[in-house]
Order: structure tokens, then sequence, then C-alpha cells
């Protein structure tokens, strides 16, 4: 049985930019217990809120699921994507599988390299922060003494790579990329909700 706070977000879901009085009336609920499930889903980014005019008068708010909400939901083009990395790594050497997605990130950041080719190391960092988030992951990272930690928050490919950890190539190799270090030197360990942390000794 779907709790209330499921059955708010597929009412959004199957019934997009509805107002508050709407989804109550589909959930079952009153307004006010509605208002309280919508302040904690936009909170945690997986509803959007936006005004719409509606007739004379104020503005109305109405609710729609964002990008991360959407993946809440299951959905068919993950397990296509299970299958394609399934068939791929029956048909090729696992070399070659590492190849794809270290040439992916290479040609993803050569268009960064200008901008890059003047910037500090910690300038850098800012810049990958950047760049992962236009990828969809969510980093942060924080140093002490010469050693850095770059720590996922959030990744886009977490599910897949519980199957296919070689996909966990194509992100460190961005990394590598832009803080131009080797591959080798970049050490990273699994966190909880199959998350990354990477690391590396700051060259002297």
């Amino acid at each position: 049985m779907k709790t209330t706070r499921e059955k708010v977000l597929t009412t959004i879901k199957v019934h997009p930019k509805s107002t508050i009085v709407e989804i109550a009336d589909q959930v079952g609920i009153n307004a006010i217990s509605v208002r309280h499930h919508l302040t904690a889903l936009q909170a945690e980014g997986l509803i959007n809120a936006e005004e719409e005019r509606h007739g004379v008068g104020r503005p109305r708010l109405v609710y729609s699921l964002s990008e991360k909400g959407m993946e809440v939901f299951p959905s068919r083009y993950y397990r296509l994507v299970n299958s394609l990395m399934d068939q791929i790594k029956e048909s090729l050497p696992a070399q070659n599988v590492n190849s794809i997605f270290s040439s992916m990130a290479e040609k993803l950041t050569s268009d960064y390299e200008p901008m890059l080719e003047n910037m500090e190391l910690e300038q850098r960092l800012e810049m990958l922060r950047t760049i992962l988030a236009n990828e969809g992951f969510e980093v942060e990272w924080e140093k002490e003494g010469d050693q850095y930690s770059i720590k996922e928050i959030s990744c886009p490919y977490s599910r897949i790579g519980e199957h296919h950890p070689e996909v966990c190539l194509f992100d460190k190799s961005i990394i590598s990329n832009v803080l131009d270090i080797p591959l080798q030197k970049i050490s990273y360990h699994k966190r909880d909700e199959n998350l990354c942390t990477y690391t590396f000794t700051a060259a002297k």
C-alpha cells in the first residue's frame, strides 16, 4: 500500500501542474496535509512549484515533478541501458569497454581545455564541480594536508553502477582530465547508495 507521500507524488506525476486543492481531492486528504507534504518534497528537490494565471485575481501555485522526482519512478530506459551494457560486455573485451568510457570523458572535457589551461588546482576543482553538475552529478571537495577528497552527493548513473561498475570510469576519467592527474593516481571507494569518493595527493 502506498504512503500518503507516495500518493501525492504519483498524483503530481499523473496530473502535472495540479493545485493544492486538486491534489487534496485526488489523494483524499485535507489541503493542510497536502501543503505539509509539498513543502517536504520541494525541500528534497522532487517537485517544482510555479505560478499560473487562472482568470481574474492572483496567480495560483501549481506543482510538477522535477527531473529528480521523475527518477523516483521506475522507467524502461534503465532496463534498456542495463541490457545494453550486458550486451556490450559480452561482445567486447573489458579493456575495450573501459576505453569507451574513457573516450566519452575525453570528448566531454576537451571543450573545457582552453579555460583550464592557466588554472590552479583548486580553481580546476571548482570547474570540475560545474562540469559534473552539467552531467547530473553533485559533488563536493575538501582538503586535508596534501590530500584531496571529491565526494559524490548524487550520481545520475548510481543504479546502473550497481550492476556495471565500469560506468564509474566515466566520472573518474572526467576528474583525471580536468585536474590533469593520471588515472592511476586517483583512488576511489564506494559509499552508501553506490556513491563514490575519489582521493588524490597534490603534487609538490
